[in-house]
């Protein structure tokens, strides 16, 4: 791994839990092999591009990695569902690219959380800030894309690790809502873990009573990291 540099920024209210104070930390890579990047993963670190951060909250802990063992992990009622009623989307994997397409739907997401969550509005997604996050890579990354015949309606992001999957950030048609579209991503991540014989798929960042965070404890059994940097049983 080569750090180019390392840096803090200024402590801010907590997009997660209002009254909280957030800050995180950043160290940004030339270069980065998937093996390292699983080190620095299971250490708490999560990485958009070349940009690793990790959480370094001044009074809070509760943003906490999560994970899913594969080969305990069963469907839940709604997951069956979701993995039924999808069954009629293709899905391919692909070499990250940046298209129109892809910005428009990006967008149409975004907008959409906004009203349903709450999350900060914002303009729409450049190209350049797109190809940054999810195209310039240091390593081999796979894009899925999901359609509904001719018609993308989702597409997620993710790192084969030596260990697993990870789920860096999926996004999705917003008025197929009721499809459970991001449900059925994660499920054929675990899916496709299973095949290919690892043992762990990694949801990033799971926010006890973050309504954008909290769907990943759904997923069990799974495993969340403490602050001590042990794997637990998670929610």
């Amino acid at each position: 791994m080569t750090s180019l540099f390392t840096f803090s920024d200024p402590t801010h209210p907590c997009a997660y839990r209002p009254g909280e104070t957030a800050r995180m930390r950043y160290d940004v890579v030339g270069e980065l092999t998937a093996a390292e990047y699983e080190v620095k993963m299971l250490g708490g670190w999560r990485r958009f591009g070349h940009s690793l951060f990790t959480h370094d909250c001044p009074a809070c802990s509760a943003c906490q990695s999560i994970r899913v063992p594969v080969h305990t992990f069963e469907m839940n009622r709604s997951q069956r569902r979701a993995w039924r009623d999808n069954a009629d989307l293709a899905v391919t994997i692909h070499d990250p690219t940046v298209t129109r397409e892809k910005l428009d739907l990006y967008d149409r997401f975004h907008e959409a959380q906004g009203d349903r969550v709450g999350w900060p509005s914002r303009g729409p997604q450049h190209v350049e800030s797109y190809y940054d996050s999810f195209v310039r890579q240091p390593f081999a990354v796979e894009e899925w894309q999901y359609h509904l015949g001719e018609r993308l309606v989702g597409v997620g992001y993710v790192d084969p690790l030596p260990g697993g999957l990870s789920a860096i950030y999926y996004f999705h048609e917003p008025v197929l809502r009721e499809r459970s579209l991001g449900t059925y991503n994660v499920l054929r991540v675990l899916d496709s873990a299973r095949q290919r014989g690892l043992s762990h798929v990694h949801l990033g960042y799971y926010v006890d009573g973050c309504r954008s965070l909290e769907y990943k404890g759904r997923f069990t059994p799974n495993e969340v990291r403490t602050s001590s940097g042990n794997w637990v049983p998670g929610p």
